[in-house]
């Protein structure tokens, strides 16, 4: 290593690079960084940690394996922890679109951890006395190590990201549901004016939507647990302690609190990534479910004159440049706009989940960031969605009581008493006579006032029964 004004010279097996003199990385990062100006997106906060907690439980295994020395294993832990504390994030710069296999990213940790360690030991960055491939990356390679960190990370995720800001939806509509349990409307169905229901059942079903979205994500549990690790680099564990794969999942099960175990098939686990797809499949259905909500709400908190007017949004902001006093209901927008990025982001994973040539998956990247991108846009607009719009709804029940009298859809509860076709006879003289369905069985005398009370009472009609019955 020599030093040259703000760079210092690193040498990897292709010849000498320079790198920025403070920086962590070394040679591979550095020509990963010129190799692949692509995009400017860097790995996520989730994915960076996850590669710390992979290369401390990797340290932590070998070292009880007999592998790495404590002195070695110490400094590795120590680094590992403030890669996993977030403290060397800007020393991951290389970009998302790399190599297929994330070699890049992988060496960009041997390197960061290796000279951060030598600094723990006081020697000098760039001074190999722990060696990013020999000691960091011992018994393992990019192709086992990257699909780890991605269900780490994933998985993370997964359970302390998405599943908490789904339950507090799920709070939220469960509130709303009780609230809105009197408010007795118009059923819509087709967009056209159906049998009434209450308010609160109509939340009702969105909160079981939630809460099977809920269930759907845990499902991908099983198969997100399992690691790569111990693969090495073609699923066969070459150079790899046989000790080594269980002992590395039970050290990040321990850091993460999660439980990881070793891929039932290494060559599996590597050459293919299913799980991926399988796990992104249930967040787009979520993205699905969430956008369906926001387009109910939206729809029925048209107006506030001339819409459906049944629910009061809340007034987050202004919502035109031109129009003084227009509300618009920016926060079911957002959660809109969401959906349609995460489906964009599916099709990514889908297609890279299904591209594995032979003994590996070259799409592991952008998998990872795809995945990580949804699950954090998931997680945030599913809180946002909860606190600032559903949580603030109101019901106008004055409009509520309005439209459910004037629907020529409580003909329907005629059926059971005067048949069918009678029923229908009712319901187009009502809306033709501009009357009510009441209105009008009592005016042909098919019903008196008392029975037409009985059958056409619009919170009755929203119960399962036949009414008029004795």
């Amino acid at each position: 290593m020599s030093d040259d004004g703000d760079y210092r010279t690193e040498q990897d097996s292709l010849g000498e690079m320079q790198v920025p003199a403070d920086a962590y990385w070394g040679a591979q990062t550095q020509r990963a960084i010129q190799n692949f100006p692509i995009s400017g997106i860097t790995f996520s906060r989730r994915f960076v940690r996850a590669l710390g907690v992979v290369k401390k439980a990797a340290a932590q295994a070998n070292n009880d394996l007999g592998l790495l020395d404590d002195e070695q294993a110490d400094a590795i832990v120590q680094a590992a922890d403030e890669v996993i504390a977030g403290e060397h994030d800007d020393h991951f710069p290389v970009d998302v679109f790399q190599t297929g296999s994330g070699t890049s990213s992988n060496m960009n940790a041997n390197e960061v951890i290796a000279n951060r360690a030598a600094e723990i030991l006081g020697k000098e960055i760039g001074d190999r006395v722990v060696h990013p491939n020999d000691h960091v990356n011992y018994g393992q390679s990019s192709n086992d190590v990257i699909p780890t960190a991605m269900h780490v990370a994933s998985l993370e995720a997964v359970e302390k990201d998405v599943i908490p800001a789904l339950e507090t939806l799920a709070e939220a509509l469960a509130d709303k549901e009780e609230e809105f349990d009197d408010v007795v409307k118009t059923g819509r169905t087709h967009l056209q004016d159906a049998t009434p229901v209450r308010l609160g059942q109509e939340f009702g079903g969105y909160r079981a939507q939630v809460e099977k979205g809920i269930k759907r994500v845990a499902s991908t549990r099983a198969h997100l647990s399992e690691l790569a690790l111990g693969g090495t680099a073609v699923g066969t564990g070459l150079n790899t302690h046989p000790e080594f794969p269980a002992k590395a999942a039970e050290y990040i099960s321990q850091e993460t609190g999660l439980g990881f175990r070793e891929a039932d098939n290494h060559f599996e686990a590597q050459a293919a990534h299913d799980a991926m797809g399988e796990a992104h499949g249930a967040l787009r259905t979520v993205a699905g479910s969430l956008n369906k909500i926001a387009n109910d709400l939206r729809l029925l908190a048209s107006g506030p004159r001339n819409g459906l007017g049944e629910i009061d949004q809340p007034e987050n902001q202004p919502g035109s440049s031109i129009m003084p006093g227009k509300i618009n209901p920016v926060v079911a927008e957002a959660v809109n706009q969401v959906h349609k990025q995460v489906v964009g982001n599916d099709a990514a994973v889908a297609a890279g989940a299904a591209e594995g040539q032979i003994d590996l998956n070259l799409y592991k990247p952008v998998l990872a960031h795809n995945f990580l991108e949804s699950a954090h846009l998931l997680t945030n607009a599913s809180e946002v969605f909860a606190e600032r719009f559903v949580a603030k709804l109101e019901a106008d029940r004055e409009t509520c009581e309005r439209q459910v009298e004037q629907s020529m859809a409580l003909a329907t509860a005629l059926n059971p008493t005067i048949g069918y076709d009678k029923a229908s006879k009712v319901a187009k003289q009502a809306l033709a006579e501009d009357k009510t369905v009441r209105e009008v069985v009592i005016d042909e005398g098919y019903l008196t006032e008392d029975e037409a009370d009985e059958v056409l009472d619009p919170r009755k009609m929203t119960e399962r029964g036949i009414l008029g019955d004795d």
